[in-house]
């Protein structure tokens, strides 16, 4: 017998209003009413324009059998992920009215992005670049939307280690690359909903050929982060506008080329100064005047 469907966070938080104390129904029909919010700014925010206690929020939560505001959020930000059939006409909502509706979204948009960076933790993502910084060998894939941040990451990381970092796809047909994967190698692979089958293929390649896998996703749940050793985790669906954010993604890969560049020591820094020298060279970039 198939299990039923699980309700929703809006739903449970609705149903259980009635039977909660005053203030916090308050608070509950405060977060029903501006769920978006909820997934977006911080609890003290929130409070802030509710007129509440900060702690109300982590009560409300309890009340209807969350373990605390954090695992209430992630479920109302879960329940923002548009269906794999329409991921971005999903998300998509009517044009706003008013003469500053489209500011109005451009600001929203950037305060959502903002409002995303600091709840990605640190101390995963500098464990993963320790695992960078040993393995041997580094491979990185993104499909799609994601193969921006592969590429962002493949040509950071190659400025100090040209030998020793390749984009997945970049000298022939994937596959050939995925039956290479070697112990002591790292292999990092991008992605958010709806995953791409390639992505998946990646991860589990890297699982088969014994290589460490550092995913970075939307959610710990992504079939791409299944047996990964490192999995770093920002948010994609919180952001308004008809396409997922990437803006945590692409900072996540920045932080782990710094940190593994870090980690490198003078030898990197002499690397990275060699490349200097050979693009200096070439002429790569403008002169400034002056």
């Amino acid at each position: 017998m198939a299990e039923p469907a699980k309700s929703s966070p809006l739903s449970e938080l609705r149903i259980a209003l009635p039977s909660l104390p005053m203030r916090l129904q308050e608070v509950g029909r405060f977060v029903a009413a501006n769920d978006y919010d909820a997934t977006t700014r911080s609890m003290r925010d929130l409070a802030a324009e509710a007129g509440a206690d900060p702690a109300a929020f982590t009560r409300l939560a309890k009340a209807i059998g969350y373990s605390g505001w954090d695992e209430l959020r992630a479920a109302l930000t879960e329940a923002r992920r548009p269906s794999p059939t329409s991921p971005f006409s999903g998300r998509a909502r009517g044009r706003r009215s008013g003469p500053n509706a489209d500011v109005a979204l451009v600001t929203d948009k950037l305060e959502a992005e903002a409002a995303g960076l600091p709840r990605i933790p640190a101390q995963p993502i500098a464990e993963a670049a320790r695992a960078l910084h040993e393995a041997k060998r580094i491979w990185i894939a993104g499909y799609r939307s994601c193969r921006s941040v592969a590429e962002l990451l493949n040509y950071e990381l190659r400025l100090f280690r040209p030998e020793q970092v390749q984009l997945i796809g970049t000298s022939g047909p994937d596959d050939l690359d995925l039956g290479a994967f070697r112990p002591g190698e790292a292999v990092i692979v991008i992605g958010f909903l709806p995953y791409t089958h390639a992505s998946v293929g990646v991860a589990q390649a890297a699982y088969r050929g014994g290589a460490t896998l550092i995913a970075i996703a939307d959610s710990l749940s992504a079939p791409m982060a299944e047996g990964a050793d490192h999995v770093l985790l920002f948010e994609a669906a919180s952001s308004p506008g008809f396409f997922p954010s990437l803006t945590g993604a692409i900072a996540i890969a920045q932080s782990l080329a710094a940190v593994t560049f870090s980690l490198g020591g003078v030898a990197a820094k002499k690397r990275l100064e060699t490349t200097e020298a050979r693009l200096a060279a070439a002429s790569i970039y403008v002169s400034e005047k002056g």
